[in-house]
């Protein structure tokens, strides 16, 4: 797991919690900033993801490399 991963986990999470917290006190921009939150949250994850896929396919080469 990578920084992105991380930081875009608890995004989402922090997006969730001020989106329920807007939707119980009836505050649609803070709802409206919850979900913005999400969708940053759930890019930077996705970014995290991709990266992780990358040095994993990096690393694979470098392996493969070294077998022959």
């Amino acid at each position: 797991m990578n920084k992105n991963q991380v930081q875009g986990t608890a995004k989402d999470i922090a997006g969730k919690i001020q989106e329920g917290a807007g939707k119980l006190v009836g505050n649609k921009e803070q709802e409206a900033k919850g979900i913005h939150k999400q969708v940053e949250g759930k890019a930077e994850k996705r970014l995290g993801d991709v990266k992780e896929v990358v040095a994993d396919a990096k690393q694979a080469v470098k392996d493969a490399a070294h077998k022959r």
